[in-house]
């Protein structure tokens, strides 16, 4: 187990997910301390929340900056913190490969498919239009690619005959509230590695 359980929130909206791992803290599911939350943008609803419930938050606003100098900034506060894990929770920017590797193993996603199938954007519309019987979320690892890191976590969701991509979203952004909680104690107790693109127990 790593005596470091500080971690970081980056989001960009609401902080659906953020809030989830409020909850999951609260309630003893997840034992970790939130250091800080972080956005790219102010009027990011996420952080206001953030900040309703005591935790720190900063704004990094990346309009009007390029990406390295917005991500120049954001490491830099970041290490002030130092976080063992930096959480995505709809931080809607793509990481660069010299951030990724700054923080190696360290950056967790969590993204509405069974990843391989389905990455990027308007998720549940491509399962839908795909045929799938079943979709759902998966936790990962960020690495250089597209969604396409070591998978430490997934639950499956049903896709249902009268689902469109609104009611199939909502009931899979109930499982992504469980496992991300669920993925996030696991890599932290640290009995894991990377083994290909799997993460397994040790």
């Amino acid at each position: 187990m790593t005596n470091n359980r500080n971690i970081a929130i980056l989001i960009s909206g609401r902080g659906s997910n953020m809030l989830a791992l409020f909850e999951a803290i609260k309630t003893g599911r997840l034992n970790a301390n939130v250091a800080v939350v972080i956005s790219n943008r102010a009027d990011a609803a996420g952080i206001k929340l953030a900040q309703e419930q005591g935790y720190q938050t900063l704004v990094i606003p990346s309009k009007g900056l390029t990406k390295a100098e917005h991500e120049a900034k954001l490491i830099s506060e970041l290490e002030k913190y130092n976080p063992s894990l930096i959480c995505l929770a709809g931080y809607m920017r793509l990481l660069s490969a010299e951030f990724i590797q700054k923080f190696p193993s360290q950056i967790l996603n969590i993204h509405p498919s069974l990843l391989p199938a389905f990455p990027g954007l308007d998720v549940q519309q491509q399962a839908i239009d795909y045929g799938v019987k079943y979709s759902g979320c998966t936790v990962h690892f960020v690495d250089e690619g597209c969604d396409s890191g070591p998978i430490i976590a997934q639950a499956v969701v049903e896709v249902l005959d009268t689902d469109d991509k609104n009611t199939l979203a909502a009931r899979i952004l109930v499982q992504e509230h469980r496992i991300y909680a669920e993925a996030l104690e696991f890599i932290l107790n640290g009995n894991w590695k990377i083994l290909g693109r799997r993460v397994i127990k040790t």
